[in-house]
């Protein structure tokens, strides 16, 4: 089992950076977004390539950001139980979830999206739009993002199972549950 929490927290540590990059793409965005509205409406002055800029940006927040929120377990999920049962349920609902759900579902994603990207970079996939910019690079997020959320999926799952088992070493799950406010 010790080895199974290494590789456990060295996929923790690679989603947080992720994370960071993410949050990067975030102010990148905003920032971009605000300059390209002023050029646009302040000089009347467009550019395709900085629209697309920020469509990227975003592909980049979601795609990097899932595996990281799944850290922090910030994830969109359905209550009915989950905040009805103690901690050692919610341990179980989540294995449950990962094995029989997420990790199907993101193994099935990355396997299909692989090609779609390959593809694109192979034939160097450019923007159809005038000015536009390279394609390839965002579609390689899709591949990438479903994979590093399965990578996410088995350390979580690792860790749960670590717990149930009574582990010796240290293992930081968040499995608490705050109600949404609305």
């Amino acid at each position: 089992m010790a080895w199974l929490l290494a590789f456990s927290r060295g996929v923790d540590w690679m989603n947080q950076r992720f994370g960071m990059a993410a949050n990067v793409c975030v102010l990148l965005a905003c920032g971009i977004s605000a300059a390209n509205a002023f050029v646009r409406y302040g000089i009347n002055y467009s550019s395709n390539a900085w629209l697309e800029v920020q469509w990227y940006l975003f592909a980049g927040i979601v795609m990097l950001g899932a595996s990281y929120t799944l850290f922090r377990n910030e994830h969109v999920r359905v209550d009915l139980v989950y905040g009805l049962v103690g901690e050692r349920g919610r341990i179980w609902i989540d294995i449950f979830g990962f094995v029989f759900f997420m990790l199907p579902a993101m193994v099935l994603l990355t396997w299909m999206t692989w090609p779609f990207a390959l593809d694109s970079w192979v034939r160097w996939e450019d923007s159809p739009n005038a000015g536009g910019l390279l394609r390839w690079p965002v579609k390689m997020l899709l591949p990438l993002g479903f994979f590093l959320i399965t990578l996410q999926g088995l350390s979580e799952l690792i860790k749960r199972i670590a717990l149930l088992r009574g582990a010796r070493q240290p293992v930081e799950v968040v499995t608490e549950y705050h109600r949404p406010e609305q």
